[in-house]
Protein backbone atom coordinates (compact mmCIF):
# COMPACT_ATOMS: atom_id res chain seq x y z
CA UNK A 1 0.00 0.00 0.00
CA UNK A 2 1.28 3.53 -0.57
CA UNK A 3 1.58 6.23 1.87
CA UNK A 4 -1.02 8.24 0.16
CA UNK A 5 -3.81 5.82 0.36
CA UNK A 6 -2.95 5.38 4.41
CA UNK A 7 -3.27 9.13 4.91
CA UNK A 8 -6.43 9.34 2.94
CA UNK A 9 -8.07 6.54 4.95
CA UNK A 10 -6.42 7.69 7.95
CA UNK A 11 -7.63 11.19 7.90
CA UNK A 12 -11.45 9.91 7.46
CA UNK A 13 -10.50 8.01 10.69
CA UNK A 14 -9.75 10.88 12.73
CA UNK A 15 -12.55 13.13 11.28
CA UNK A 16 -15.08 10.83 12.38
CA UNK A 17 -13.45 10.65 15.42
CA UNK A 18 -13.79 14.08 15.76
CA UNK A 19 -17.28 14.86 14.58
CA UNK A 20 -19.17 11.97 15.72
CA UNK A 21 -19.63 10.98 19.36
CA UNK A 22 -17.50 7.85 19.75
CA UNK A 23 -18.84 4.20 20.80
CA UNK A 24 -15.75 3.57 22.59
CA UNK A 25 -12.81 4.14 23.75
CA UNK A 26 -9.14 3.23 23.68
CA UNK A 27 -7.44 0.95 25.66
CA UNK A 28 -4.48 -0.99 26.87
CA UNK A 29 -4.12 -4.70 27.23
CA UNK A 30 -5.94 -4.74 30.94
CA UNK A 31 -8.93 -2.58 30.22
CA UNK A 32 -12.21 -3.14 31.61
CA UNK A 33 -14.16 -0.60 29.27
CA UNK A 34 -17.80 -1.04 28.41
CA UNK A 35 -18.19 -2.48 24.30
CA UNK A 36 -19.72 0.01 22.21
CA UNK A 37 -23.52 0.82 22.39
CA UNK A 38 -26.40 -0.54 20.10
CA UNK A 39 -25.72 1.35 16.65
CA UNK A 40 -28.75 3.25 15.24
CA UNK A 41 -29.64 1.93 11.53
CA UNK A 42 -27.82 2.46 9.15
CA UNK A 43 -28.31 4.87 5.46
CA UNK A 44 -29.46 3.95 2.68
CA UNK A 45 -28.03 5.84 -0.91
CA UNK A 46 -31.33 6.85 -2.59
CA UNK A 47 -30.05 5.11 -5.52
CA UNK A 48 -29.07 1.54 -3.68
CA UNK A 49 -28.46 -0.79 -7.06
CA UNK A 50 -29.39 -4.33 -7.41
CA UNK A 51 -27.59 -4.05 -10.75
CA UNK A 52 -26.49 -7.92 -12.47
CA UNK A 53 -24.69 -8.14 -15.54
CA UNK A 54 -22.25 -4.78 -17.13
CA UNK A 55 -21.21 -1.86 -14.68
CA UNK A 56 -24.05 0.66 -14.80
CA UNK A 57 -24.52 3.99 -13.64
CA UNK A 58 -21.93 6.89 -14.82
CA UNK A 59 -18.43 7.47 -13.77
CA UNK A 60 -17.54 10.07 -10.92
CA UNK A 61 -14.28 11.42 -10.37
CA UNK A 62 -13.35 11.63 -7.01
CA UNK A 63 -11.17 13.89 -4.83
CA UNK A 64 -10.32 10.83 -3.30
CA UNK A 65 -9.72 6.91 -2.74
CA UNK A 66 -13.52 5.43 -2.27
CA UNK A 67 -12.79 2.76 0.40
CA UNK A 68 -16.05 0.11 -0.12
CA UNK A 69 -17.02 -2.86 1.64
CA UNK A 70 -18.88 -5.70 1.52
CA UNK A 71 -20.80 -8.43 3.84
CA UNK A 72 -22.27 -11.71 2.51
CA UNK A 73 -25.51 -12.96 4.50
CA UNK A 74 -27.53 -15.83 4.17
CA UNK A 75 -29.03 -14.68 1.07
CA UNK A 76 -26.75 -12.71 -0.71
CA UNK A 77 -24.07 -9.74 -0.11
CA UNK A 78 -24.64 -6.08 0.40
CA UNK A 79 -22.00 -3.54 -0.59
CA UNK A 80 -21.11 -0.36 1.92
CA UNK A 81 -19.12 2.99 1.94
CA UNK A 82 -16.69 2.40 3.68
CA UNK A 83 -16.23 5.71 5.35
CA UNK A 84 -20.24 6.60 6.12
CA UNK A 85 -21.47 3.14 6.19
CA UNK A 86 -24.12 4.00 3.91
CA UNK A 87 -25.74 1.28 2.12
CA UNK A 88 -25.07 1.17 -1.44
CA UNK A 89 -25.96 -2.05 -3.26
CA UNK A 90 -27.42 -5.49 -2.40
CA UNK A 91 -27.50 -8.48 -4.51
CA UNK A 92 -29.73 -11.52 -3.87
CA UNK A 93 -27.15 -15.04 -4.03
CA UNK A 94 -27.96 -19.08 -3.42
CA UNK A 95 -26.29 -21.07 -0.84
CA UNK A 96 -23.55 -20.26 1.02
CA UNK A 97 -20.97 -17.48 -0.13
CA UNK A 98 -17.32 -16.47 0.28
CA UNK A 99 -15.28 -13.42 -0.90
CA UNK A 100 -11.81 -12.61 -1.30
CA UNK A 101 -10.14 -9.28 -3.36
CA UNK A 102 -9.30 -9.79 -6.97
CA UNK A 103 -5.97 -7.69 -6.02
CA UNK A 104 -6.69 -4.24 -8.15
CA UNK A 105 -8.54 -2.36 -5.15
CA UNK A 106 -11.83 -2.99 -6.78
CA UNK A 107 -12.70 -6.53 -7.40
CA UNK A 108 -13.73 -9.39 -5.21
CA UNK A 109 -14.23 -12.89 -6.06
CA UNK A 110 -17.27 -14.23 -4.81
CA UNK A 111 -17.16 -18.16 -4.46
CA UNK A 112 -20.64 -19.55 -4.99
CA UNK A 113 -21.73 -22.83 -6.24
CA UNK A 114 -19.33 -24.45 -9.34
CA UNK A 115 -17.20 -21.05 -9.61
CA UNK A 116 -15.77 -17.76 -8.89
CA UNK A 117 -17.83 -14.58 -9.80
CA UNK A 118 -16.78 -10.81 -10.07
CA UNK A 119 -18.43 -8.56 -7.94
CA UNK A 120 -17.28 -4.66 -8.47
CA UNK A 121 -17.65 -2.77 -5.67
CA UNK A 122 -17.21 0.57 -7.53
CA UNK A 123 -14.46 2.29 -6.20
CA UNK A 124 -11.44 2.41 -7.96
CA UNK A 125 -8.02 4.50 -9.29
CA UNK A 126 -6.30 5.13 -12.26
CA UNK A 127 -1.95 5.91 -12.34
CA UNK A 128 -1.41 8.89 -13.83
CA UNK A 129 2.48 9.72 -13.69
CA UNK A 130 3.41 10.49 -10.19
CA UNK A 131 -0.54 10.93 -9.25
CA UNK A 132 -3.38 8.79 -9.39
CA UNK A 133 -7.27 9.67 -10.60
CA UNK A 134 -10.00 8.23 -8.42
CA UNK A 135 -13.26 7.17 -9.42
CA UNK A 136 -16.51 5.76 -8.22
CA UNK A 137 -19.31 4.29 -9.49
CA UNK A 138 -22.26 1.60 -8.81
CA UNK A 139 -21.42 -1.51 -7.39
CA UNK A 140 -22.59 -4.16 -9.85
CA UNK A 141 -22.66 -7.92 -9.56
CA UNK A 142 -21.08 -8.69 -12.88
CA UNK A 143 -21.89 -12.27 -14.73
CA UNK A 144 -18.31 -12.79 -15.10
CA UNK A 145 -17.28 -16.17 -13.93
CA UNK A 146 -14.62 -18.37 -13.30
CA UNK A 147 -15.66 -22.06 -13.23
CA UNK A 148 -14.19 -24.55 -10.98
CA UNK A 149 -15.63 -27.73 -9.54
CA UNK A 150 -15.74 -27.06 -5.73
CA UNK A 151 -14.13 -22.97 -5.62
CA UNK A 152 -11.54 -22.27 -2.90
CA UNK A 153 -8.51 -20.14 -1.71
CA UNK A 154 -8.12 -17.28 -3.72
CA UNK A 155 -4.50 -15.79 -3.45
CA UNK A 156 -2.74 -11.90 -4.95
CA UNK A 157 0.78 -12.18 -5.01
CA UNK A 158 3.22 -10.62 -7.11
CA UNK A 159 0.59 -9.01 -9.35
CA UNK A 160 -0.73 -12.56 -10.19
CA UNK A 161 -4.12 -13.14 -9.12
CA UNK A 162 -4.46 -17.43 -8.37
CA UNK A 163 -8.15 -19.05 -8.20
CA UNK A 164 -7.71 -22.97 -6.74
CA UNK A 165 -10.50 -25.63 -7.99
CA UNK A 166 -10.47 -27.65 -4.50
CA UNK A 167 -11.89 -30.79 -6.69
CA UNK A 168 -10.63 -30.52 -10.51
CA UNK A 169 -7.68 -29.19 -9.32
CA UNK A 170 -8.06 -26.48 -11.32
CA UNK A 171 -5.16 -23.37 -11.21
CA UNK A 172 -6.64 -20.56 -13.19
CA UNK A 173 -4.25 -17.10 -13.04
CA UNK A 174 -4.40 -13.75 -14.60
CA UNK A 175 -3.11 -10.46 -14.19
CA UNK A 176 -4.54 -8.91 -10.71
CA UNK A 177 -5.00 -5.44 -12.48
CA UNK A 178 -6.85 -6.74 -15.46
CA UNK A 179 -9.85 -5.47 -14.58
CA UNK A 180 -9.40 -2.46 -12.83
CA UNK A 181 -10.52 0.25 -15.48
CA UNK A 182 -13.77 -1.82 -15.91
CA UNK A 183 -13.06 -4.13 -18.49
CA UNK A 184 -15.79 -6.13 -19.26
CA UNK A 185 -14.33 -9.07 -20.93
CA UNK A 186 -12.09 -12.17 -18.83
CA UNK A 187 -8.57 -11.08 -18.72
CA UNK A 188 -6.22 -13.58 -20.23
CA UNK A 189 -6.14 -16.60 -18.10
CA UNK A 190 -3.35 -19.05 -17.66
CA UNK A 191 -4.63 -22.73 -16.88
CA UNK A 192 -2.79 -25.56 -15.05
CA UNK A 193 -4.33 -28.73 -13.28
CA UNK A 194 -3.04 -30.78 -10.62
CA UNK A 195 -3.52 -34.25 -10.71
CA UNK A 196 -5.06 -35.19 -8.21
CA UNK A 197 -7.23 -32.54 -6.42
CA UNK A 198 -7.51 -32.15 -2.66
CA UNK A 199 -8.36 -29.34 -0.88
CA UNK A 200 -5.43 -26.96 -1.58
CA UNK A 201 -4.03 -23.18 -2.80
CA UNK A 202 -1.61 -22.08 -5.01
CA UNK A 203 1.16 -18.93 -5.52
CA UNK A 204 2.34 -17.78 -8.79
CA UNK A 205 5.54 -15.92 -8.20
CA UNK A 206 6.68 -12.89 -10.08
CA UNK A 207 9.24 -15.34 -12.44
CA UNK A 208 5.82 -16.95 -13.07
CA UNK A 209 7.06 -20.00 -11.13
CA UNK A 210 3.85 -21.24 -8.90
CA UNK A 211 3.49 -23.00 -5.38
CA UNK A 212 1.13 -25.49 -4.82
CA UNK A 213 -0.29 -27.88 -2.03
CA UNK A 214 0.29 -31.64 -2.55
CA UNK A 215 -2.07 -33.80 -1.53
CA UNK A 216 -5.36 -36.22 -2.32
CA UNK A 217 -9.41 -35.60 -0.91
CA UNK A 218 -8.22 -38.01 2.23
CA UNK A 219 -4.69 -36.55 2.84
CA UNK A 220 -2.38 -33.41 2.15
CA UNK A 221 1.10 -33.90 2.84
CA UNK A 222 3.66 -30.81 1.69
CA UNK A 223 4.10 -28.75 -1.37
CA UNK A 224 5.68 -28.29 -4.71
CA UNK A 225 7.37 -25.22 -6.48
CA UNK A 226 7.35 -25.86 -10.48
CA UNK A 227 8.91 -23.21 -13.33
CA UNK A 228 6.63 -21.51 -15.72
CA UNK A 229 6.74 -24.32 -18.11
CA UNK A 230 5.63 -26.95 -15.49
CA UNK A 231 9.10 -27.96 -14.63
CA UNK A 232 9.65 -29.22 -10.52
CA UNK A 233 12.23 -27.16 -8.69
CA UNK A 234 11.61 -28.14 -5.39
CA UNK A 235 9.29 -30.20 -3.18
CA UNK A 236 8.49 -31.57 0.20
CA UNK A 237 6.27 -33.96 2.13
CA UNK A 238 7.50 -32.65 5.41
CA UNK A 239 3.67 -30.57 6.24
CA UNK A 240 1.20 -33.32 6.71
CA UNK A 241 -2.19 -31.22 6.54
CA UNK A 242 -1.27 -28.71 4.69
CA UNK A 243 -3.60 -25.60 4.81
CA UNK A 244 -3.56 -22.04 3.97
CA UNK A 245 -0.58 -19.44 2.90
CA UNK A 246 0.61 -16.19 3.56
CA UNK A 247 3.67 -13.60 2.44
CA UNK A 248 5.68 -11.64 4.38
CA UNK A 249 7.61 -8.42 3.40
CA UNK A 250 10.68 -9.72 1.07
CA UNK A 251 8.75 -12.24 -1.15
CA UNK A 252 8.69 -15.35 1.47
CA UNK A 253 6.01 -17.55 1.22
CA UNK A 254 4.66 -19.74 4.28
CA UNK A 255 2.40 -22.59 4.23
CA UNK A 256 0.65 -24.20 7.76
CA UNK A 257 1.33 -27.68 8.99
CA UNK A 258 -0.53 -29.87 11.94
CA UNK A 259 3.52 -29.59 13.14
CA UNK A 260 4.35 -25.92 12.39
CA UNK A 261 4.73 -24.74 8.73
CA UNK A 262 7.35 -24.29 5.67
CA UNK A 263 8.77 -21.07 5.14
CA UNK A 264 9.49 -21.09 1.19
CA UNK A 265 12.14 -18.20 -0.58
CA UNK A 266 13.14 -18.50 -3.88
CA UNK A 267 13.50 -22.47 -4.41
CA UNK A 268 14.55 -23.35 -0.83
CA UNK A 269 11.95 -25.08 1.48
CA UNK A 270 12.58 -24.77 5.03
CA UNK A 271 10.31 -26.97 7.32
CA UNK A 272 10.03 -25.08 11.14
CA UNK A 273 9.11 -27.01 13.71
CA UNK A 274 6.04 -26.37 16.03
CA UNK A 275 7.22 -26.94 20.10
CA UNK A 276 4.60 -29.33 20.39
CA UNK A 277 4.18 -32.57 18.22
CA UNK A 278 1.00 -31.44 17.30
CA UNK A 279 0.93 -27.47 16.58
CA UNK A 280 -1.25 -26.85 13.80
CA UNK A 281 -1.09 -23.62 12.19
CA UNK A 282 -4.01 -23.96 9.24
CA UNK A 283 -4.82 -19.89 9.13
CA UNK A 284 -2.01 -17.66 8.64
CA UNK A 285 -1.90 -13.56 7.94
CA UNK A 286 0.88 -11.74 6.00
CA UNK A 287 1.53 -8.62 5.51
CA UNK A 288 4.07 -6.47 2.96
CA UNK A 289 4.90 -4.34 5.98
CA UNK A 290 6.49 -6.90 7.77
CA UNK A 291 8.61 -10.13 7.88
CA UNK A 292 6.26 -11.36 10.31
CA UNK A 293 3.30 -13.77 9.54
CA UNK A 294 0.70 -14.34 12.19
CA UNK A 295 -0.87 -18.07 12.44
CA UNK A 296 -3.70 -19.42 14.68
CA UNK A 297 -2.11 -22.27 16.65
CA UNK A 298 -3.95 -25.49 18.07
CA UNK A 299 -2.84 -28.81 19.65
CA UNK A 300 -5.50 -30.86 20.27
CA UNK A 301 -5.42 -33.21 17.45
CA UNK A 302 -8.85 -34.52 18.94
CA UNK A 303 -10.83 -31.60 19.11
CA UNK A 304 -14.03 -31.36 17.76
CA UNK A 305 -13.88 -27.25 17.84
CA UNK A 306 -10.62 -26.56 19.52
CA UNK A 307 -10.86 -23.22 20.99
CA UNK A 308 -7.24 -22.02 21.38
CA UNK A 309 -5.91 -19.36 23.61
CA UNK A 310 -2.35 -18.77 22.05
CA UNK A 311 -1.29 -17.69 18.21
CA UNK A 312 1.78 -18.49 16.10
CA UNK A 313 4.43 -15.52 15.03
CA UNK A 314 7.17 -16.50 12.54
CA UNK A 315 10.11 -14.48 11.52
CA UNK A 316 10.48 -15.49 7.85
CA UNK A 317 13.73 -13.67 8.46
CA UNK A 318 14.99 -16.67 10.44
CA UNK A 319 12.50 -19.05 10.64
CA UNK A 320 12.08 -18.70 14.27
CA UNK A 321 8.45 -19.34 15.60
CA UNK A 322 7.26 -17.78 18.87
CA UNK A 323 3.88 -18.31 20.53
CA UNK A 324 1.92 -15.61 21.68
CA UNK A 325 -0.81 -15.62 25.06
CA UNK A 326 -3.68 -14.39 24.68
CA UNK A 327 -6.65 -13.62 27.55
CA UNK A 328 -9.13 -15.08 25.29
CA UNK A 329 -9.98 -17.83 22.15
CA UNK A 330 -10.50 -16.87 18.79
CA UNK A 331 -12.16 -17.67 15.20
CA UNK A 332 -9.94 -18.55 12.16
CA UNK A 333 -12.19 -15.34 10.75
CA UNK A 334 -10.24 -13.47 13.93
CA UNK A 335 -7.05 -12.96 12.03
CA UNK A 336 -5.63 -9.81 10.79
CA UNK A 337 -2.71 -7.27 10.03
CA UNK A 338 -2.59 -3.86 10.74
CA UNK A 339 -1.32 -0.76 8.78
CA UNK A 340 2.25 -0.93 9.92
CA UNK A 341 2.36 -4.80 10.29
CA UNK A 342 0.81 -5.25 13.71
CA UNK A 343 -1.02 -8.66 14.54
CA UNK A 344 -4.60 -7.98 14.90
CA UNK A 345 -6.71 -10.85 16.84
CA UNK A 346 -10.50 -10.33 17.48
CA UNK A 347 -10.98 -12.18 20.66
CA UNK A 348 -14.03 -14.08 22.32
CA UNK A 349 -13.85 -11.93 24.87
CA UNK A 350 -15.03 -9.05 22.43
CA UNK A 351 -11.72 -7.11 22.21
CA UNK A 352 -9.38 -6.75 19.30
CA UNK A 353 -5.95 -7.68 20.52
CA UNK A 354 -2.99 -5.90 18.84
CA UNK A 355 -0.12 -7.54 18.90
CA UNK A 356 3.29 -6.72 18.51
CA UNK A 357 5.08 -8.87 16.29
CA UNK A 358 8.28 -8.07 16.88
CA UNK A 359 8.20 -8.29 20.74
CA UNK A 360 5.59 -11.50 20.66
CA UNK A 361 3.04 -9.77 22.90
CA UNK A 362 -0.44 -8.25 22.81
CA UNK A 363 0.25 -4.17 22.86
CA UNK A 364 -3.21 -2.93 23.66
CA UNK A 365 -6.60 -4.35 23.60
CA UNK A 366 -9.83 -2.48 22.35
CA UNK A 367 -13.27 -3.11 23.42
CA UNK A 368 -15.59 -3.28 20.50
CA UNK A 369 -18.40 -6.12 20.46
CA UNK A 370 -20.30 -8.61 23.43
CA UNK A 371 -18.34 -11.40 24.10
CA UNK A 372 -19.57 -14.45 22.10
CA UNK A 373 -18.81 -17.86 21.17
CA UNK A 374 -16.90 -19.66 18.67
CA UNK A 375 -20.51 -22.10 16.61
CA UNK A 376 -19.10 -25.55 15.91
CA UNK A 377 -19.90 -25.05 12.05
CA UNK A 378 -17.30 -23.02 10.24
CA UNK A 379 -20.17 -21.81 7.62
CA UNK A 380 -22.49 -20.03 10.79
CA UNK A 381 -21.82 -16.31 11.21
CA UNK A 382 -19.73 -15.07 14.03
CA UNK A 383 -18.11 -11.79 15.04
CA UNK A 384 -15.46 -11.32 11.69
CA UNK A 385 -12.87 -8.73 11.74
CA UNK A 386 -11.60 -6.94 8.37
CA UNK A 387 -8.63 -4.66 8.61
CA UNK A 388 -8.16 -1.32 5.38
CA UNK A 389 -5.63 0.51 5.80
CA UNK A 390 -5.44 2.38 9.72
CA UNK A 391 -9.53 0.79 10.21
CA UNK A 392 -10.35 -2.31 11.34
CA UNK A 393 -14.14 -3.10 10.67
CA UNK A 394 -16.03 -5.85 12.87
CA UNK A 395 -19.19 -7.49 12.29
CA UNK A 396 -21.51 -8.64 15.09
CA UNK A 397 -23.84 -10.82 14.03
CA UNK A 398 -25.91 -11.19 17.59
CA UNK A 399 -27.05 -7.47 16.78
CA UNK A 400 -26.52 -6.95 13.45
CA UNK A 401 -24.07 -4.28 13.80
CA UNK A 402 -21.00 -3.30 11.96
CA UNK A 403 -18.20 -1.52 14.03
CA UNK A 404 -15.60 1.05 12.34
CA UNK A 405 -12.23 1.05 14.40
CA UNK A 406 -9.29 3.48 14.49
CA UNK A 407 -6.38 1.07 15.44
CA UNK A 408 -4.13 4.18 15.93
CA UNK A 409 -6.25 5.72 18.08
CA UNK A 410 -8.52 2.73 19.78
CA UNK A 411 -11.50 4.10 19.56
CA UNK A 412 -14.86 2.61 17.51
CA UNK A 413 -15.64 5.95 15.76
CA UNK A 414 -18.84 4.59 14.05
CA UNK A 415 -21.13 1.70 14.46
CA UNK A 416 -24.04 0.91 12.52
CA UNK A 417 -27.33 -1.49 12.55
CA UNK A 418 -26.97 -3.87 9.10
CA UNK A 419 -30.30 -4.71 7.52
CA UNK A 420 -29.10 -8.63 7.57
CA UNK A 421 -27.20 -10.73 9.68
CA UNK A 422 -22.94 -10.53 8.79
CA UNK A 423 -20.97 -13.55 8.10
CA UNK A 424 -17.90 -12.54 5.68
CA UNK A 425 -16.77 -8.99 5.07
CA UNK A 426 -14.08 -8.05 2.75
CA UNK A 427 -13.60 -4.62 0.87
CA UNK A 428 -11.23 -2.61 -1.42
CA UNK A 429 -9.46 0.69 -0.59
CA UNK A 430 -10.80 2.47 -4.11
Amino acid sequence: MTSRRHTQILSVATLLALGLTACGTGTTADSSADPAPTPSPIARADDVTTAVGQPSGKVVEEGSRTPRLAITHDEGVIVLDAVTLELLGEFPLEGFTRLNPVGDDRHLMVTEGEGFRVLDLGGYSVPHGDHDHHHSTRPTLTEMTFAAKHPGHVVVHDGRTVLYGDGDGSIRSFDSDALRDGATDKPEVTTRTERTPHHGVAVEREDGSVVTTVGTEDERSGIVIRDAKGKTLASSDECPGVHGEAAARGGALVFGCEDGLLLVKGEQITKVDAPDDYGRIGNQAGSEESPFVLGDYKTDPDAELERPKQVSTTDTRDGSLRLVDLPASYSFRSLERGPDGEGVVLGTDGKLHVIDMAKGEVSRSIDVVEEWTEPTDWQQSRPTVHVQDGTAYVTEPGSKALHMVDLHSGEVVSSGELPVVPNEIDGTLG
